[in-house]
């Protein structure tokens, strides 16, 4: 019996150890990005994709002669949670966003 339970306990702290690398996100998060709120969209202001999304975790300046007159704005929005089944928004894949100039003009993922 004792062996038993050694044997179940042992099972269910190594199947808790494998969930170790999951960020739950904080309630912060959640408040400031609910579900099926944050998706941008092609057209959308700087401000209104920083209401949405928070800050950038990186800004470049992209040059691109062939396709754009000028250098436009990448901001790069870094997959946070890389084990979640299914892309929800940049939780899941690294997005990347152009603008040229205030307005949202392409949406790339990695």
């Amino acid at each position: 019996m004792n062996t038993l339970k050694l044997f179940l306990i042992s099972i269910l702290f190594l199947s808790l150890t494998g969930c170790a690398d999951i960020t739950p996100p904080t309630p912060k998060d959640i408040i400031k990005h609910p579900l099926g709120t944050d998706s941008v969209k092609i057209g959308m202001t700087k401000g209104k994709v920083r209401e949405m999304w928070g800050d950038p975790d990186q800004i470049n300046y992209v040059e691109d002669k062939e396709k754009w007159s000028s250098a436009r704005e990448e901001w790069v929005y870094t997959g946070r949670y890389s084990a979640i089944p299914i892309d929800k928004n940049y939780l899941s894949k690294t997005k990347k966003l152009y603008f040229d100039g205030e307005n949202l003009t392409n949406i790339a993922e990695e």
